[in-house]
């Protein structure tokens, strides 16, 4: 009895530790999708709306979900906090304290940073081109997590069953 408590135990833990990874790989797009609806609002707000970019930033921040939304209100809360900093290092604060916490690659965070270096220095239309080129980018990065989606999800998810099961068998 104490054995098949055991080994159900272990087949659970790896198959969950697979479910998590597998996560991961349906995760990014998503979130990368976010990432360019969230630059597009911002192009709006600075475009079209006429707005300072604190505020914009703001802005977007509420009306994007999860990880995204607070990589822009975190950008917003430092530009309005920490008046001498430029616009760059309060952006590029902003994503390395939310980063950790999304599933996108460092290619996704370079387009930001390289975005982030001219955001606030020039004229609307400049700032519209390099965000539209930022959206181009991610949709690109975009194509190559589903991709990547449909190759791995599926395998982790069988490796973290078919894992457990090898380790019960060589246990017992």
């Amino acid at each position: 009895m104490l054995k098949l408590i055991g080994a159900s135990i272990i087949l659970f833990s790896a198959t969950m530790i697979g479910f998590q990874a597998a996560k991961m790989y349906a995760h990014r797009p998503k979130e990368i999708r976010r990432l360019s609806v969230a630059l597009q609002l911002l192009e709006t707000e600075i475009c079209y709306g006429s707005t300072t970019l604190p505020v914009a930033l703001e802005h977007v921040g509420r009306r994007v979900a999860g990880e995204i939304g607070n990589i822009f209100k975190q950008t917003a809360n430092y530009l309005f906090q920490y008046d001498g900093l430029s616009t760059m290092d309060c952006w590029e604060m902003g994503i390395e304290k939310i980063w950790p916490k999304t599933t996108m690659r460092q290619a996704e965070k370079e387009i930001l940073l390289h975005l982030g270096k001219v955001l606030g220095k020039s004229d609307k239309l400049d700032q519209q081109k390099h965000i539209r080129l930022a959206v181009m980018n991610l949709q690109k990065e975009e194509e190559e997590a589903r991709s990547e989606q449909q190759k791995y999800e599926k395998m982790f998810k069988s490796l973290g069953v078919l894992s457990g099961i090898l380790a019960v068998i060589l246990m017992y």
